[in-house]
């Protein structure tokens, strides 16, 4: 045992947080704290650091245990460099080096003087062993390739830590808390100010870590591929999970399958026994049997099975934006530099009606930049921007929110932009971006800054434009609400452009994927499993793509970063610049691609079988799953065993079916790939 939460109580006022909570972290434990927005994980966290009391409970620790605790936000004013900030910051690492350094004193003035005392030896073996063991030795090293892993540049370790943005903070304070090296460490959504490629790191750091991790975080990808526990807050209690974030789910799903079963059971008992009691109550004879039965429907009554609270699902049909031409945005031989920094060099891009483009490639390399000028907040240093015919455009950052009225309150904000929308609907959009009961009414000069970005977002959303840009959208939202703004945006008809350092929203949202690093820009026309795929190839292309772009006497050499890989349904990708081919040529890739065409045919054929199919059940299932939630079934047992066999049966199919069509979707990739030359 590394921490144990035990019979936790606290409330606020008339509402409760917590009513006997209570999990067990063990070292090694990689947790998962979930729970809707508002459920007190934040809460629970600084109760644990002693930042908070609990009205109940006990938290205990094991003997000796170093505790480290990264909060949802955090602010330095140090003019301190960075990589001084953050190796200070290993405090207990270096009191473990000056130890050593005095008991080595000590024992060599023992040693001139007569025999060194076992006592002593013994702590000195102890203090190295927990020196070195914390990367006492590697300390700078250590620290620098943290700041790496997080996105610092080799050139921003020097510089004060005063001079980062909040985002920039908060990965500083992560980098502080690593080079620790605690044996227990606890972080509030460590991911929200991380781009894709950090987010990998410091999964696999994460993974890697020897000591215990309890883990507050939105984003389930991240979560499925570093925990092995879920400590899930429902009704007010604490319920642990074994395995990972969709693990939690399939579990927690077959869980309240039972509870609903177990419930039903009971008020049917219930429901028999109150029609005898309400028959015989006062007949003589019976009497005696009516009051036991009412002793037995007071007993059920205390033990019922109380479900818990179901996930928000709120769906919204956003209005459409204003139709435009197919090409929405156009970037033509653009540059872009600051100052001495140079960052695009004669880039050619160009967005279509339907297009939605994710945004990748490590921090700093431009993807902020790029997005702000396909937003016309900055300008290009040279070259042009065009928009499409009746395309307006809306753009969202965390840092960007003037548009917000200090005195407005949260719902008139609502009002301003949706005048036709009822109030219960109002409402109900501001509950899916956590905005409930008296939060409508605040002003917006009182709101934190999440609170704002939530608001903006909610804002877009009511009335978009027909290009969105959206700057790391999902940061302070929580699941349920992360999945209604993934809804609205993959059914978004008009053109969307998106940086996100969630790869779950990118996966569902992207149907275009713009890789940006070293200057370079490549477009691959694909989903992001699509570019994935083909993201080990890309050192190769760019540098068969720079020496094609070198000028010859026999053409001019292409723009750099133009160039674009494009994904085809039967022949692969485009070549980076086409020549005139002969007649003997086309023939032979045309008899190629008909061989494979028909090589093809009869797994295509069972593909769209198993898609029909796939489709058929997936669909039924989604029937049952509303079905057994209603209480009319419940009460008829019949139907509801056979309802019940019906999804049983469905779920052990839907696998089956799934990994059928992954494998036919592979290999008809494969062949598509790599036998249609």
């Amino acid at each position: 045992m590394i921490l144990n939460v035990d019979k936790i109580e606290k409330s606020f006022g008339a509402r409760t947080l917590f009513s006997g909570a209570s999990f067990q972290v063990n070292p090694g434990d990689r947790f998962a704290l979930v729970g809707p927005n508002g459920a007190g994980k934040t809460t629970l966290l600084k109760i644990i650091m002693g930042l908070d009391t609990a009205d109940g409970g006990t938290i205990t620790f094991a003997k000796d245990v170093n505790v480290g605790y990264l909060e949802q936000e955090t602010k330095l004013a140090s003019d301190v460099p960075v990589i001084e900030e953050v190796m200070a910051a290993a405090h207990e690492i270096r009191a473990f080096g000056a130890r050593a350094e005095e008991l080595q004193l000590k024992i060599a003035e023992a040693g001139e003087t007569g025999e060194v005392p076992q006592a002593l030896l013994d702590e000195y073996g102890r203090v190295q062993d927990r020196f070195e063991g914390l990367g006492g030795y590697e300390l700078e090293s250590n620290a620098r390739q943290i700041l790496a892993g997080l996105g610092f540049p080799v050139e921003d370790f020097g510089k004060p830590c005063a001079e980062f943005s909040g985002g920039w903070q908060m990965r500083i304070a992560l980098a502080k808390l690593f080079l620790r090296h605690p044996d227990l460490l606890l972080l509030d959504e460590p991911t929200n100010h991380l781009d894709l490629e950090s987010v990998q790191w410091l999964r696999s750091f994460i993974s890697s870590y020897e000591g215990a991790v309890l883990i507050v975080s939105h984003d389930r990808a991240f979560m499925d591929a570093c925990v092995d526990h879920v400590a899930a807050l429902e009704n007010r209690r604490i319920t642990v999970y074994t395995g990972n974030y969709s693990s939690y789910l399939k579990q927690r799903e077959d869980n309240l399958e039972q509870m609903r079963a177990k419930r039903a059971a009971q008020e049917r008992e219930i429901a028999h026994m109150q029609v005898f009691v309400d028959k015989f109550r006062y007949k003589p004879t019976k009497a005696a049997q009516a009051q036991e039965r009412m002793r037995r429907i007071e007993q059920i009554r205390s033990e019922l099975v109380i479900l818990p609270e179901g996930h928000k699902h709120v769906d919204f049909k956003f209005p459409d934006p204003p139709r435009s031409g197919d090409m929405v945005v156009k970037l033509e031989g653009v540059s872009k530099s600051y100052a001495d920094k140079h960052v695009y060099s004669g880039i050619d891009l160009t967005l279509y009606r339907g297009d939605h483009v994710a945004l990748v490639g490590p921090n700093g390399a431009g993807k902020s930049t790029l997005l702000k000028m396909l937003a016309g907040i900055e300008a290009p240093s040279s070259g042009t921007r065009d928009l499409g015919v009746n395309v307006g455009v809306a753009y969202y950052a965390q840092h960007q929110l003037e548009g917000l009225k200090e005195a407005n309150t949260v719902l008139q904000e609502i009002d301003s932009v949706a005048p036709t929308w009822t109030v219960p609907q109002q409402r109900s959009l501001l509950g899916a971006f956590l905005f409930s009961g008296d939060d409508v009414d605040k002003r917006v000069g009182v709101l934190s800054g999440g609170e704002r970005a939530r608001l903006a977002l909610a804002k877009m959303l009511v009335a978009p434009e027909a290009l969105l840009c959206l700057d790391e959208p999902t940061n302070h939202l929580d699941i349920d609400s992360v999945d209604m703004l993934e809804n609205a945006l993959r059914n978004f008809p008009g053109t969307l452009v998106l940086i996100s350092h969630d790869e779950h929203l990118v996966r569902a949202v992207a149907n275009r994927v713009i890789d940006i690093r070293d200057g370079k820009m490549t477009v691959i026309d694909g989903d992001y499993d699509y570019y994935l795929f083909k993201r080990e190839d890309l050192p190769q292309r760019a540098l068969a793509a720079d020496q094609e772009a070198k000028p010859t006497a026999a053409a001019p050499a292409p723009a750099e970063g133009s160039r674009t890989l494009r994904r085809h349904h039967e022949g692969g990708e485009a070549p980076a610049r086409e020549g005139k081919k002969t007649r003997e040529q086309r023939r032979a890739e045309a008899e190629a691609r008909a061989a494979l065409n028909k090589r093809l045919k009869s797994k295509r054929d069972r593909l769209k079988k198993v898609e029909a199919e796939l489709e058929r059940k997936r669909a039924r299932y989604d029937e049952l799953m509303e079905l057994m939630a209603s209480e009319e079934l419940y009460a008829d047992q019949a139907r509801f065993n056979e309802a019940l066999g019906e999804y049983n049966g469905l779920k052990q199919a839907l696998p089956a079916l799934e990994d059928e069509w992954l494998e036919l979707s592979t290999e008809i990739e494969e062949e598509v790939t790599h036998g249609g030359a």
